[in-house]
């Protein structure tokens, strides 16, 4: 049986004791772990490090860090998800399935027809939740590299940032399939639109700016689905799912 694993943001390192976060604390005694019991601790810089829980109080967790673990379940390729925010617990769904699937960053979008209103400091609080989604998603996944979760943007801003790779984004009526994308992508900006879609603004923005339309089938596809279906999809292409 797999130990729990806990994203511990600190120096790690073999042979010391350390006091754990106060998330990794409260987890822990969630699960109701006890001294003795073995954890396995990461803090985003790669590998793992098995540990041991010498003390379990109400409010503060000790372990004892035995040996580190090389392991790498990162995918060769690079995914960056510009994802235009969606209602209710939808774009929280999006960010725990779209890390699972090893996508590496995360961008909120606003765009022309983006349901979601908010102002500076609730993005703000919105941004810390989601980061805290994708930590437990790691954690829950076996990932060591905690994907960021960027501050929000425009879609107008995102889409124009200069830099090269392969830019997708999904229209039911494209030319062209994952399937039909050139061999040699390791790095992909995928855009995916609201529930209502890119305005036409929108998409001819994103053909000045060299995206793709890239086609998934011949239904239409909910912004969730859509989402984590093409992240799927290219890392059969081009990552590591099998």
């Amino acid at each position: 049986m797999r130990n729990p694993r806990f994203y511990e943001p600190q120096q790690l390192s073999e042979n010391t004791s350390i006091t754990l976060s106060d998330d990794a604390t409260q987890h822990i005694r969630v699960l109701r772990l006890n001294v003795g019991d073995n954890i396995t601790l990461f803090n985003g810089e790669g590998g793992q490090y098995l540990a041991q829980l010498s003390e379990v109080q109400k409010r503060t967790c000790l372990a004892n860090i035995i040996s580190f673990q090389e392991t790498n379940n990162e995918s060769p390729l690079h995914l960056h998800l510009g994802q235009v925010i969606s209602r209710g617990d939808r774009m929280e769904f999006v960010i725990q399935k779209a890390v699972e699937l090893g996508v590496n960053e995360i961008t909120p979008l606003v765009s022309e027809r983006c349901g979601v209103k908010l102002n500076a400091e609730r993005m703000a609080k919105k941004q810390q939740q989601w980061q805290k989604i994708a930590i437990a998603a790691c954690e829950q996944s076996g990932r060591n590299s905690v994907p960021v979760i960027h501050a929000t943007q425009a879609l107008t801003e995102w889409s124009a940032s200069d830099i090269d790779c392969c830019k997708l984004t999904l229209h039911p009526r494209a030319k062209y399939s994952i399937n039909t994308l050139p061999n040699d992508i390791n790095h992909i900006r995928l855009l995916i639109g609201p529930e209502g879609g890119l305005s036409d603004d929108e998409i001819s923005l994103t053909e000045s700016l060299s995206f793709t339309e890239t086609l998934l089938g011949p239904r239409v596809l909910r912004t969730e689905t859509a989402a984590l279906t093409a992240i799927t999809a290219l890392q059969c292409r081009f990552g590591d799912l099998a």
